[in-house]
Formats: C-alpha cells, sequence, structure tokens
C-alpha cells in the first residue's frame, strides 16, 4: 500500500455521496489501516453540493485533507466542475451526466451508473454501490474488497441483494477497462 490513499467522492444530496465515504473508511478499518474521512455539503439536504474526503494509511494520517486524489468518483457535473483540479490519479464519471474539460487525471473512467443502475436493477438509488464497486475496484491494491462488501452491507441494510449486483457491476465495468 502507498504510504497514504487520497479519495475523493462528491456528488448532490440523497446519491449517497457520504455513505460511500462511511464504507470505504470503515473497510480501511476493519483490515487495519488508519483512515479520515472530512464530509462538507451545502445547505440543502437533497440536491446541494456534498463531498466526502477519504484518506487511507498504514499509520498516522498527519492531515484528512485530500490535496491530489488518487481516485475522483464525480458524480454530479458540479462537482466534476468544483474538484477536477484534485484529481491526480483515476477519475470515474458518468459520461451521461458529466463532459470531461481539462482535468488532470493519469486515468479516466466513464461509469455509466444511473442508467445501469435503473436498467439492470430498476431504480437509480443503486447508482452509488455501482461507483462503490469501481472505487474499490481502483483501490483493489489498497483495500480488501471482502472488508468493502462486509462494509457495505453493515452501513446499507436495506436491499443487500441488489446493491451487492450493482457493487459488482461497477466492479466488472473497471476490470473491463483495465490497460
Amino acid at each position: 500500500m502507498p504510504a497514504r490513499t487520497e479519495v475523493l467522492v462528491s456528488g448532490r444530496g440523497g446519491q449517497g455521496v457520504v455513505r460511500l465515504g462511511q464504507i470505504l473508511g470503515l473497510a480501511a478499518v476493519r483490515q487495519g489501516l488508519a483512515a479520515t474521512m472530512l464530509v462538507s455539503h451545502g445547505t440543502e439536504t437533497r440536491g446541494g453540493y456534498v463531498r466526502s474526503q477519504v484518506v487511507l494509511a498504514d499509520g498516522f494520517v498527519d492531515s484528512p485533507v485530500v490535496e491530489r486524489a488518487d481516485c475522483f468518483c464525480a458524480m454530479s457535473p458540479e462537482a466534476y466542475v468544483r474538484f477536477k483540479g484534485l484529481v491526480t490519479g483515476t477519475l470515474v464519471y458518468d459520461p451521461d451526466l458529466i463532459t470531461l474539460d481539462g482535468d488532470a487525471a493519469r486515468r479516466r473512467v466513464p461509469l455509466p451508473a444511473t442508467a445501469l443502475a435503473q436498467r439492470e436493477l430498476g431504480d437509480r438509488i443503486f447508482a452509488n454501490a455501482v461507483f462503490l464497486g469501481a472505487a474499490s475496484r481502483i483501490l483493489e491494491k489498497t483495500l480488501d474488497r471482502d472488508q468493502v462488501l462486509a462494509a457495505m452491507a453493515r452501513r446499507i441494510p436495506r436491499f443487500p441483494e441488489e446493491n451487492r449486483r450493482a457493487f459488482e457491476r461497477g466492479w466488472e465495468l473497471v476490470r473491463a477497462q483495465d490497460p
């Protein structure tokens, strides 16, 4: 594992941004890593800006702020525009929602999570689990897949089969795009 792994997840309220950050952090702690998470959001409950910053490390995390995201999950156009300058690793984005323009990502992974969740699982609410599967695949050298799945089951107890299927689709889509 690198000394420090930075993950940024951002989107709109109601998309599961905070939950996704909680799951990644819980999975890290369950496997003995240090983890911090900062959450920031607008005053709106649903539809406003939300961001989770998760930092993972073998030891002490000196700052919980994401400055160079190893993985950035952009779940809305506003999130991409606001934080595209922080991604230095992999950008995961929904191409049905986001038009790329000038980020510094080394790798870009288009992930049609919203359409896939609606088409294959009957509800776009599962798009966050698709993003979680994709992020887990990208972070597999840092986070153990089984720990992420266990953390997901704990943090999202409703609809376990659908969330697991959504996770698997995100995992598979990143694998299919590996160089």
